[in-house]
């Protein structure tokens, strides 16, 4: 069985720098999750709250609360929120130190890691928890350089890149996973950041936690591991950040470690502004796809809509504008699931459309 967590989000689950929560609210292989703690959303249903569909994980006001209505306590405490600075504010730590208090082994996908604070490991000691530092990179001795090896990979390689942080690009490579093994095809994915990896995938590492000269090494070595290990059919990257955005260069290291050889690109149409820096405006899908292409010498296949601040005439609009004027299947895989990405995928890859009518057939 899998073992239950509590998700701390307080104030922000639903937005960008409550990422980590949505994504665990909405697909979770390692852990069932008991609930989210958010006062501002108190008493609601956190499926219903994201999407508009129950699945009922509620929604706590905080942790005695979660405790008091729970059958039982969750066995890990996941640290929901992920702000641009990376750091646990004082009432933060003290919340942490409640949920070691009581049993639970703490989830930290944050910058800062808990296990280089003597305070934090001594209250785990006393209470007998581990806590797992999801962004902590290996020894440097450790890490993987660059070694040309993804060259001699032909698996087709598809990365899911962005116009942007937090716009979905994760979301949309795990729903394209579960569609395309639904299928019947044998699929690997590879996750480059913290979420992802606290949802289970088998491969994968946080990107940008990693020293820039083995960035392209380490996405590598785990597009290598996936191929070596699951002889996939293909292979799904998941992207970080946008190759066109000032304060990351995450994308650039997994464009170059992975070598995709398509690309899906993921727009929020209605976002006026970079996520967390508001004094610059988004680049256009246009500019990005250029960028894209010209950096990565990958095509990009198809365009998928982020739908915050869209009605849903809004959507179809975008999509019909986009299909129109960049000659690119476009979806809102939220609303309208993956057909047509993987319409594109089996265009662009013919072979993977009768590897998927054997294994019907078979």
């Amino acid at each position: 069985m899998k073992e239950t967590a509590i998700i701390y989000c307080e104030g922000k689950f639903g937005t960008m720098d409550g990422k980590t929560a949505n994504g665990l609210v909405r697909s979770s292989r390692n852990y069932k999750i008991a609930g989210v703690i958010d006062s501002t959303k108190a008493g609601m249903d956190a499926g219903e709250y994201l999407e508009n569909v129950k699945n009922g994980i509620p929604i706590f006001e905080n942790l005695d609360s979660a405790f008091e209505n729970l059958p039982r306590i969750p066995d890990q405490f996941v640290f929901g929120l992920a702000p641009s600075e990376g750091l646990l504010k004082n009432e933060e730590r003290n919340i942490v130190f409640q949920a070691m208090e009581n049993g639970l082994h703490i989830v930290n996908p944050l910058h800062e890691f808990l296990t280089d604070d003597e305070e934090f490991m001594n209250h785990a000691e006393k209470c007998n928890v581990r806590i797992n530092d999801v962004r902590k990179p290996p020894a440097k001795k450790d890490m993987h350089l660059f070694s040309g090896r993804i060259l001699d990979v032909r698996t087709p390689i598809v990365a899911v890149l962005g116009t942007d942080s937090a716009v979905g690009k994760r979301t949309t490579s795990v729903l394209l996973e579960e569609a395309l093994l639904d299928m019947g095809l044998n699929v690997a994915f590879v996750a480059t950041g913290q979420t992802g990896l606290i949802q289970g995938a088998k491969y994968g590492v946080a990107i940008d936690a990693i020293p820039s000269q083995f960035m392209t090494g380490e996405i590598e070595n785990q597009v290598l591991r996936a191929y070596e290990n699951e002889e996939p059919d293909i292979i799904i990257v998941e992207g970080q950040g946008a190759l066109s955005h000032p304060a990351y260069i995450s994308s650039c290291g997994i464009i170059r470690g992975s070598r995709p050889g398509s690309v899906i690109i993921q727009h929020p149409p209605k976002r006026k502004n970079l996520g967390d820096f508001e004094y610059m405006p988004m680049p256009s899908i246009e500019s990005e796809i250029e960028l894209i292409e010209g950096f990565s010498q990958a095509k990009v296949i198809a365009v998928t809509i982020n739908h915050e601040n869209m009605s849903d005439e809004e959507i179809q609009d975008a999509v019909t504008e986009y299909e129109r004027d960049l000659k690119l299947s476009t979806s809102d895989v939220l609303k309208h699931g993956c057909g047509k990405l993987i319409e594109s995928i089996f265009e662009t890859y013919p072979d993977l459309k009768n590897k998927q009518k054997r294994a019907l057939y078979n």
